[in-house]
């Protein structure tokens, strides 16, 4: 999407939203924060005007740095103390711009609570669950334990955890991913709040964990006329919980509309550039009308049988984690592997690249048995074989330039000179879109994308044969992600290497993937070409994953919400 453009500045009238009759829970007027960094003065909000009614879920959607957060966080009374803001946040009456300290926390929790993006970060693993939910019932008075108990036990219930007497006591480890997140939700509704605030609260989920979550926003919604703003960039998400959605870029607001009509009828070239970038399965598959030629070149891959066990600890019984997999990877071909957490995606991943031990079975890659392999035998063929990781935030030294953290395999693997590594640098550097300069920045000047980009960079700088992709564009933006799928296409069409592609999206599989495999609790329940799979699944699991993936747009997703 090219930051070109400059959006209009939206009149009154564009931005008239329905229900004007309806209370208004959050009146912004006029909102402008900016904060001070090191470099100058950085403007993230311009000028705003934005309302949310009674009963409302208000979506807000946009690129990163578009000034989604900062606007939750300036209703949350959370800006730091180097953030300047002007203007009137209008929240149940109050005014959170000119409130004190304590008038802030105790507005917390009572007329505004928020729901976190990660729920294992966002839950203190050293408490009980319940002992946190009513940490913030204590923390505004008038409750007593027993008491606080007990709407600690009605909030879990409200959110559909099992056994919420039982489950009050446990531990946040106890609990799995979607559960945590159903925790999140009780302990922001135990104070029955005015609104709440979402900031991406299903991205860190599997789609039929997603749709579980949405279900409940919307239950919560409807029984108790809690209004929620949803900061989000999935498109499908949108399309399927909010009533109206609010259009940012750059600070700017420049589009609010119904849901319905922001679908079918964008008015602002940034809006259309924005849906037209959500990918959608059948739309792009990367398998359609080359059936003949997939799965046809030279195994470069194979597995048997694969078994991958993790040991037990303190004479406790190991885990399975793969469990009599089957599948060939073939030159050329882009192989998709899709499942939820704990299906066992990445654990293959990590086993074709030697970073796990394959237990049992069989499993070659490029000729080499990894069952029982021995590192001397295999370090050979770690040339061969790139990887490129989810997080590259994480996969990057902090401590070291672009340029190196990219060079670091030809150091390993090549005697190429200190002048030839820094010249197969700047081409690498250049082939996936980023300038060759870059390589003296260090990776936390550049943004997710560009770090994605690097990442690719330096999974290619050996030229290999195979290269392992996991989940390499679950935390970008929609825009940018779509910029990703287009380069890895276009690199490796030019350079013909396979690629194991692991995802739990299963549109952007379809855009990559000429052959995909499904993976439930470690067992390959479902496998063949790309886009034959994905239209006409055959087993019941293929098919629920599919049913659970949010479509952009309302009308559909509507008729599918009703047909699960």
């Amino acid at each position: 999407m090219s930051h070109a453009y400059e959006p209009a500045k939206p009149t009154a009238a564009s931005l008239t939203a329905p229900g004007e009759s309806a209370e208004r829970v959050v009146d912004i007027s006029d909102l402008d924060v900016t904060f001070s960094t090191d470099s100058g003065e950085v403007r993230a909000l311009k000028g705003i005007d934005l309302q949310i009614r009674r009963g409302e879920i208000l979506a807000v959607v946009g690129e990163s740095g578009s000034g989604k957060s900062v606007t939750a966080k300036t209703i949350m009374g959370l800006l730091p103390e180097t953030a300047e803001s002007r203007g009137v946040v209008m929240v149940s009456g109050s005014n959170v711009v000119s409130m004190t300290g304590k008038q802030l926390r105790e507005y917390r929790g009572k007329d505004v609570a928020m729901v976190f993006q990660e729920p294992s970060t966002a839950l203190n693993p050293v408490f009980t669950v319940g002992w946190q939910i009513m940490e913030g019932l204590r923390a505004h008075g008038g409750v007593s334990g027993a008491e606080a108990k007990k709407r600690a036990i009605e909030a879990l219930r409200q959110v559909g955890i099992p056994e919420p007497e039982k489950r009050v006591n446990y531990y946040p480890h106890q609990f799995s991913g979607g559960q945590k997140q159903r925790v999140v939700i009780a302990a922001a509704l135990a104070l029955k709040p005015e609104i709440i605030v979402a900031d991406e609260p299903t991205t860190a989920l599997d789609v039929t964990v997603q749709a579980e979550i949405l279900a409940l926003l919307r239950k919560l919604r409807d029984e108790t006329g809690t209004s929620i703003l949803l900061i989000t960039h999935n498109m499908g998400v949108v399309a399927d919980l909010a009533d109206r959605v609010v259009v940012m870029y750059r600070g700017d607001i420049v589009e609010q509309a119904p849901v319905a009509q922001l679908f079918a009828q964008p008015r602002e070239e940034y809006t259309r550039a924005l849906l037209s970038a959500v990918p959608r399965v059948g739309a792009k598959s990367a398998s359609a009308g080359a059936t003949e030629r997939v799965h046809s070149g030279e195994v470069l891959v194979s597995a048997r049988g694969l078994e991958i066990q993790y040991p037990g600890r303190l004479g406790s019984p190991g885990f399975k984690a793969v469990r009599g997999v089957d599948f060939d990877i073939h030159a050329g071909e882009v192989f998709g592997l899709v499942g939820e957490s704990g299906s066992g995606k990445t654990t293959i991943g990590r086993a074709m690249a030697g970073l796990n031990r394959a237990t049992g079975g069989s499993l070659t890659v490029l000729g080499h048995e990894m069952v029982g392999f021995k590192e001397r035998a295999f370090k050979p063929l770690r040339k061969d074989i790139g990887f490129v990781f989810q997080d590259p935030a994480a996969s990057f030294n902090p401590q070291m330039t672009i340029g190196e953290c990219v060079a670091e395999p030809l150091h390993v693997h090549t005697q190429l000179s200190g002048a030839d590594v820094r010249s197969r640098v700047g081409a690498l550097l250049e082939q996936v879109q980023l300038p060759a300069s870059y390589a003296d920045r260090f990776p936390h000047e550049l943004s997710g994308g560009q770090r994605q980009r690097a990442s690719l960079a330096r999974g290619l700088a050996l030229d290999p044969k195979l290269l392992i992709a996991d989940e390499p564009t679950s935390a970008l933006d929609v825009s940018v992600q779509a910029k990703v799928l287009e380069l890895f296409r276009e690199i490796q069409r030019e350079r013909g290497f396979a690629a194991l592609f692991i995802s739990h999206d299963l549109a952007v599989v379809d855009e990559l993937s000429h052959w995909v495999g499904v993976l439930l609790r470690g067992e390959m329940v479902e496998q063949g070409v790309c886009s034959a799979v994905l239209s006409a699944p055959q087993h019941e699991y293929t098919q629920r994953l599919l049913r659970s993936l949010p479509v952009p747009d309302p009308a559909e997703q509507a008729q599918r919400r009703l047909a699960v």
